[in-house]
């Protein structure tokens, strides 16, 4: 079973940028699509973006489209989340997690495995 655990969470100012880390062991990292979700105080958790396991292909929400990128590095283990422009509406707990299926692509995105996720708080 995989264990997933982000880092890179923290304060920001609104116009700010963070990466978020998300570093992965205990199965075949590159076999998987991973993807990253948030969840605000009071509202249920949202997707932000998957990348598929090679890399090659990625698919954001609309919401962060532009401001947000999804890379992995499989020689590393780790899936990464840039994030631009803070702004304080991205205030959330960001979790990384696993695709449900390995090889599929980042459109059909159904976690299966969960991190413990990392708080970003962007104060105005």
């Amino acid at each position: 079973q995989v264990q997933l655990v982000e880092s890179g969470g923290g304060l920001v100012q609104a116009g700010g940028s963070l990466r978020l880390s998300c570093a992965a062991s205990g199965r075949t990292f590159n076999s998987y699509s991973m993807g990253w979700f948030r969840q605000a105080p009071g509202k249920e958790r949202e997707f932000v973006a998957a990348v598929s396991w090679s890399g090659g292909s990625t698919y954001y929400a609309d919401s962060v489209k532009g401001r947000f990128t999804i890379s992995r590095d499989n020689a590393k283990n780790t899936v990464y989340l840039q994030i631009l422009s803070l702004k304080p509406e991205d205030t959330a707990v960001y979790f990384c997690a696993e695709d449900s299926s390995g090889y599929g692509a980042p459109t059909d995105f159904r976690p299966l495995t969960w991190g413990q996720g990392t708080q970003v708080t962007v104060s105005s």
